[in-house]
């Protein structure tokens, strides 16, 4: 039995199961970079006057796709047949990894140092999706 060396019984989580907590683990990720974004000095005055990142409706709604992909993976991790499920977590998975990564690597300075610890962070989950949907686990 799986983990009696520790006295534990540890069970296999299925893969849909794992790609679903990895999703969630990774929107949680952005979330926290957004809101703790609010305390850098002027954030919220750029919020304020429109003065920022996302300053027309066309931004608006790029972002709002790029955010919604990962949202939706979540559930469609668990309820997709097997074969869609995997090319979509590899495709969005290897899609996320770099986007995550050239925002690490752009996003350097002082006051960002948490942005980059977590696009970092949310760049190791991608990653992990990738690899898990690879890896998906064939019938015998």
């Amino acid at each position: 039995m799986p983990g009696t060396s520790t006295g534990l019984q540890d069970f296999t989580v299925n893969v849909k199961i794992k790609l679903a907590g990895l999703w969630a683990s990774l929107m949680f990720c952005y979330i926290y970079g957004d809101y703790f974004e609010l305390y850098v000095p002027g954030k919220t005055e750029g919020l304020v006057n429109g003065k920022n990142l996302l300053d027309s409706p066309a931004k608006l709604f790029a972002a709002t796709l790029l955010l919604t992909i990962p949202s939706l993976m979540i559930c469609l991790s668990l309820l997709l047949k097997p074969r869609v499920n995997r090319m979509l977590n590899i495709v969005w998975g290897a899609f996320y990894a770099a986007l995550m990564l050239l925002i690490a690597v752009t996003s350097f300075s002082e006051w960002r140092l948490f942005y980059v610890f977590l696009a970092l962070t949310e760049t190791i989950l991608a990653i992990t999706i990738l690899v898990t949907a690879v890896k998906w686990p064939k019938n015998m």
